[in-house]
């Protein structure tokens, strides 16, 4: 370990000889092995004084820089999807009709909650939980025994209405919430 914590304290301080002074550093590369940013600069003065101008602000600044160009120039902001959600034509909506689309919206994922079970049908719940779970016998039996208690999240509807009706039918109550 400390053979590998010593190569780094060199490699650490040759970087920062080689860094102390950049322009020893650009002279003494070649012109090929310099990198893109380094070796291109604009050919417009006009451009060269921006770059020059953007580069030195903090990061505050270029976000609200950002941001400013998004507004004045009706740039949309991109989503996370990237490139595949781009493609898709975008057609403006109003607004009314955005801010309604949420109350209507339907909730599609749920969580199943065993409530408890019946006493006479506790060996037929843990087999079914075992099955669904994929819990060993054991661990099956315990997690019966401790409901109420959580036993699936995000399930979607029909599959979490099936799981609460062959729950139901040997015995026990399941909630979807």
């Amino acid at each position: 370990m400390s053979l590998s914590y010593q190569s780094a304290i060199r490699c650490c301080a040759r970087a920062a000889k080689s860094s102390s002074s950049p322009a020893l550093r650009v002279s003494a590369t070649p012109l090929s092995r310099q990198r893109r940013w380094q070796s291109t600069a604009p050919s417009n003065p006009k451009i060269a004084s921006i770059v020059d101008q953007i580069s030195q602000l903090t990061l505050l600044e270029t976000a609200d820089l950002v941001s400013t160009l998004k507004s004045r120039l009706n740039i949309p902001d991109m989503p996370i999807g990237g490139f595949a959600a781009a493609a898709a034509p975008a057609t403006p909506a109003p607004v009314e009709e955005e801010e309604a689309a949420p109350a209507a919206q339907e909730k599609t994922l749920f969580n199943l909650k065993l409530q408890s079970f019946d006493a006479a049908a506790k060996p037929k719940v843990i087999k079914e939980v075992k099955s669904m779970l994929g819990l060993s016998l054991v661990d099956s039996k315990k997690f019966v025994e401790s409901a109420p208690k959580m036993m699936k999240e995000g399930v979607p509807k029909e599959e979490g209405q099936k799981i609460v009706d062959t729950l139901k039918a040997l015995g026990a109550v399941v909630v979807m919430e």
